[in-house]
């Protein structure tokens, strides 16, 4: 199996700083164990002008059949089958080299440089080759597959035997790769397409290739157009593992665009002139709105309850005011794509020291959430059912009990504003439910009677004088202790 990158560079970026992000210097030539066989990295060039990097993989086609089968067939038996001895995975791309990929380039995969962490995040003009890979479905599919991640494909058919074109054609193609991408993202791209092409993994899929899809998959699976039949065949077919990636993913959709509202979406295609002011994004004016409230109560130790990718702890972190924000969510995917956001791993020892990410859910008291000065619920309530509503009620307000209380919801009598919201329709296409300003105080009153708060009410964005603004924010504060029959059934039950 053989896999190269190359790229191109100038003397003030020279093309060898792939050997920074791959980890692999380009003046040697390195050998590698694997499960089966061994991996060789070396650089047929080098220089400013042009990098290539070559992956080598010698499989022994003995130790795949002894690790898979223990030497034996079925029932015990020696299992002398010529195929298991003779077939293509030596020669091919498949699973084996994505292994020999993970095992070769692990750092890279995960986007990790050291020594020069700025390239991490740099595109960079690659050109990636494999001269046989396996492709059931055809130069159609792996179109299909790399073409929607930016890459311009080359995907040329191998014939069956050269010296009998009537035989027709093979189901390997020689695959060429070009385009701008982080080495990380071309190696992640590769990790997850090669096995789906050849559609044939070489060992048992357990659980855990969830986890190792979604990692490789963040920030282009969730919306990729063949996602189903990528899933699918990276868990060969095992229906419970794909059905909970398949979940899994939505979920993650649905975080990367719960920040993203109908005016968001507006402004993103507002044809005003350069020489006219823009509006602020309405998701920046909560954000601000958010601050604002917070600084105006005096917290300094604040939660972010229902985090999602970790817009609003980003933001809260630029003023020291704020000495420990905690961002929670249900989604650990989430979690992780806000950690990726908030670069947790390269933050300094004083600013990591005020950030961390928990998961959990709402609708259950934790006792990690007590003791805050503040907590917030931004755009969140209306992610819920109604009826689970009475147990997040209980679980933040009666049970962590911070000392103020944000919540932010879309009014849905502004919807009649948004020109491209068809009418009837929800902002987001999660939103359980969207209220009016009449049902929104009607609910926050009773919610601050029952829990000893006070409320106050706030617009957020411009304050329509027919429809209101288009967030509506509620400011609960401590005033008194809880009535004892506060909690839900359920949780005094427990």
């Amino acid at each position: 199996m053989f896999l190269t990158i190359t790229t191109t560079g100038t003397p003030e970026r020279p093309a060898t700083d792939l050997g920074f992000l791959l980890h692999k210097h380009p003046e040697k030539a390195q050998a590698f164990s694997t499960s089966y066989g061994t991996a060789h990295v070396f650089y047929p060039e080098a220089s400013a002008e042009r990098c290539t990097a070559a992956l080598l993989l010698e499989v022994d086609p003995v130790a795949l059949v002894r690790r898979r089968h223990g030497g034996k067939g079925r029932g015990g038996a020696p299992d002398a089958a010529l195929a298991q001895y003779v077939n293509d995975r030596p020669y091919a791309a498949s699973s084996l080299l994505a292994v020999g990929m993970s095992r070769v380039f692990a750092s890279a995969l995960k986007g990790q440089c050291a020594a020069r962490p700025e390239l991490v995040e740099r595109p960079l003009p690659l050109r990636v080759e494999v001269p046989s890979l396996p492709a059931r479905g055809g130069a159609d599919l792996v179109r299909a597959l790399f073409e929607p991640l930016g890459w311009t494909v080359g995907a040329a058919p191998v014939a069956l035997d050269e010296r009998f074109p009537e035989w027709g054609e093979s189901r390997y193609v020689t695959l060429t790769l070009t385009g701008g991408h982080t080495v990380a993202d071309a190696l992640r791209h590769l990790y997850v397409l090669l096995p789906v092409l050849d559609d044939a993994k070489h060992y048992w899929v357990a659980p855990d290739e969830v986890d190792k899809l979604l990692r490789s998959g963040e920030g282009w699976l969730a919306t990729h157009p063949e996602q189903k039949l990528i899933t699918s065949r990276y868990l060969s077919r095992r229906w419970g593992l794909t059905r909970d990636a398949l979940e899994r993913l939505e979920l993650l959709r649905l975080a990367e665009a719960d920040d993203t509202d109908v005016e968001e979406i507006d402004n993103a295609v507002d044809e005003t002139e350069d020489t006219e002011e823009r509006p602020v994004p309405l998701a920046e004016l909560r954000r601000g709105a958010i601050t604002a409230a917070l600084t105006a109560a005096g917290a300094h130790r604040v939660l972010d309850l229902g985090c999602g990718q970790g817009q609003l702890v980003q933001a809260l972190l630029k003023d020291a005011r704020f000495t420990e924000v905690v961002g929670v969510d249900v989604s650990v995917r989430a979690l992780t794509v806000a950690a990726r956001r908030l670069r947790l791993e390269r933050m300094g020892e004083r600013q990591a020291a005020r950030v961390k990410l928990l998961q959990g859910s709402l609708a259950y008291t934790d006792k990690r959430l007590k003791g805050y000065d503040a907590a917030v619920l931004s755009e969140v309530i209306e992610h819920l059912d109604l009826p689970r509503l009475p147990a997040l009620e209980y679980a933040v307000f009666g049970a962590a009990r911070p000392g103020t209380v944000l919540v932010t919801t879309p009014n849905v009598e502004y919807n009649v504003r948004w020109e491209s919201l068809p009418a009837g329709h929800a902002r987001h296409g999660d939103h359980r439910f969207e209220w009016t300003r009449a049902e929104f105080r009607a609910w926050a009153d009773a919610v601050a009677g029952r829990y000893g708060y006070t409320v106050s009410y706030a617009a957020v964005g411009t304050d329509d004088p027919e429809v209101g603004p288009p967030t509506q924010m509620a400011v609960f504060t401590v005033a008194a202790q809880p009535p004892t029959d506060s909690a839900p059934k359920e949780e005094q039950a427990a």
